[in-house]
């Protein structure tokens, strides 16, 4: 390989690699500080407009699937993200869920969680974050 072919491969693969970052931390409803830095859990409930604790759950539950790379969360997941934003813990997460399953905006996942119950949003449930909720 010759030096020209060596410095074209490496701005193939900065551009490459650009991509692959702007896809992993720039996810749709998201949204990124100037500084690259995420938006923590009680931030994005406040880009949100949300009437219900079921529609909290869901939307932490989208924050946990967006942001934490989560495919599927359990109640231990959800119940740590409502600490971490600083919110009242729900009574019954599972009953929420559950709200939420019968919905469609959520669905229950083939494998358990750390031997628990757990979920994941549906495309439904997704859209409904993204666009109902929006402040």
């Amino acid at each position: 390989m010759t030096q020209d072919n060596t410095k074209e491969k490496i701005v193939e693969l900065e551009a490459r690699i650009k991509k692959l970052e702007v896809a992993l931390f720039s996810t749709e409803g998201v949204k990124i500080s100037v500084g690259g830095k995420r938006m923590s859990a009680k931030e994005f409930l406040m880009t949100k407009k949300i009437e219900t604790t079921t529609q909290k759950v869901l939307v932490l539950g989208y924050y946990l699937e967006k942001t934490e790379n989560m495919p599927s969360f359990n109640a231990t997941d959800i119940e740590t993200i409502f600490r971490s934003a600083k919110e009242r813990l729900p009574s019954n997460i599972n009953d929420l869920v559950n709200s939420n399953v019968k919905t469609a905006f959520m669905d229950e996942a083939k494998e358990k969680k750390d031997g628990k119950k757990a979920w994941y949003l549906t495309s439904t449930g997704e859209n409904y974050v993204e666009q109902e909720l929006k402040k």
